[in-house]
């Protein structure tokens, strides 16, 4: 018996060894999966901002084609609203399930910016069905729209832990 128990530090070291590495290993287990489920939901939510935001700048540069066309903007391709009827129906039939999955899985702060932005599309397209032909009213609505449309890049950055992006402002000069 004597035997057993000199040898009793040495089991009692050997087992809390392997509880001690059992629970290191679980732990580390538990937060590498942590770590990849919130990779996973980053991923998808960067997806979903952008097919939204994609969905968007469709109508926005079909609205700067019909602009073009009334005579209120530079758009180099001018569309008539009876030949961008169609594709700006499609454009705002995508903007709903995009939408949908932004309600989803954004964050408070981007949805509301991405509705900030939707509004802005929505009143440039309400002034070109109206056929309005004023140009500053144009030129104050897309700069809202840009406006917008930064602060929803901006939202969107700071959710995923990004740093400061670029405007998307572009300034062309005459001999570009």
């Amino acid at each position: 018996m004597s035997a057993f128990i000199q040898q009793l530090p040495a089991l009692f070291g050997v087992v809390i060894g392997a509880v001690g590495s059992y629970l290191a290993i679980a732990r580390g287990d538990r937060i590498r999966f942590h770590r990849e489920r919130a990779t996973r939901w980053e991923e998808r939510r960067l997806a979903i901002y952008a097919e939204y935001a994609r969905a968007l700048k469709q109508s926005v540069t079909l609205a700067y084609r019909i602009a073009a066309h009334l005579g209120v903007d530079p758009h180099p391709h001018p569309l008539s609203p009876e030949e961008a009827a169609p594709q700006l129906a499609e454009a705002t039939d995508a903007r709903d399930p995009a939408g949908e999955a932004l309600l989803m899985l954004g964050s408070t702060a981007v949805v509301d910016r991405a509705r900030e932005w939707v509004v802005a599309v929505m009143d440039m397209e309400r002034f070109l069905r109206a056929e309005a032909h004023d140009p500053e009213t144009w030129r104050a609505m897309m700069a809202r729209q840009r406006a917008a449309r930064e602060a929803y890049y901006a939202a969107v950055r700071h959710d995923l832990g990004l740093p400061p992006g670029h405007s998307g402002e572009w300034s062309l000069s005459a001999g570009s």
